[in-house]
């Protein structure tokens, strides 16, 4: 996935009406995939939204796919399909918050054992200064929004890097529109005034 997107993504479809969300979570459950594939579709933004937000790019990817998984093994054990997008943000946060803890082990279990040696060594790729300036924005920009409180870098990535606008991100994850409007309005301020911190590089 882009770290930014200009434009929402064109996996997430238009918000279905509760009763359509209703419709889809129970053929879900009943074990229709392509319901279960209309779910996936409905979540993956706020899911690694929530990944990214939490252990990066590097771990985004894998934390999202593990969620998706645990949700499919799972979703019986949603009974009100009202309740499904607050669900699947708790499975997202406690997978995303488990790929810290077990990373933060391993460096430990690292550090233990000492430094396991060089890797193979790899061609150095032509250089491409274009390509070098974007990566450093992105690793700018990634960095600033890591740096603001939770309920702000969430909101944020969902909007800038997910493409979703407010009133999805509060149907996709079961919050009021007013607090993802002030978590968006609040968040974009400190990120703003992180970036002139950082300064033009």
């Amino acid at each position: 996935m882009s770290l930014l997107r200009d434009e929402p993504d064109a996996r997430v479809p238009p918000d279905d009406p509760a009763a359509t969300l209703a419709a889809t979570f129970a053929a879900a459950r009943a074990g229709d995939a392509a319901a279960f594939d209309a779910l996936h579709r409905r979540f993956v933004g706020v899911v690694h939204g929530i990944a990214l937000a939490r252990v990066g790019p590097d771990d985004a990817d894998d934390v999202t796919q593990e969620v998706f998984l645990t949700l499919h093994r799972r979703l019986a054990d949603v009974r009100d399909p009202a309740a499904l997008p607050g669900w699947v943000c708790t499975v997202a946060t406690h997978a995303a918050l488990d790929r810290v803890r077990r990373r933060a082990r391993e460096r430990v279990a690292l550090g233990a054992v000492g430094d396991p040696g060089p890797r193979e060594a790899r061609a150095p790729a032509a250089p491409d200064p274009a390509g070098d300036a974007d990566a450093a924005l992105r690793a700018r920009a990634l960095a600033a929004l890591q740096s603001l409180p939770e309920a702000y870098r969430e909101a944020l990535v969902w909007r800038l890097v997910e493409g979703l606008t407010g009133p999805e991100i509060a149907a996709r994850t079961g919050r009021s529109p007013g607090a993802v409007r002030v978590h968006l309005c609040k968040g974009l301020a400190l990120l703003r005034a992180r970036l002139a911190e950082d300064g033009p590089r």
